[in-house]
């Protein structure tokens, strides 16, 4: 059946668009939670 496909490129651009912004989050978790955190730690 067609529908079942999931070797369309979509697919794999929304993979990616997720991949993506969980690594954004990941990012700006850190920047903005664990930095402070280990500066305050520091002083």
């Amino acid at each position: 059946m067609a529908t079942l496909d999931f070797d369309h490129p979509s697919w794999r651009t929304a993979g990616a668009t997720a991949v993506s912004y969980l690594l954004i989050l990941a990012g700006l978790t850190v920047l903005l939670f664990l930095l402070p955190y280990l500066a305050f730690l520091a002083f």
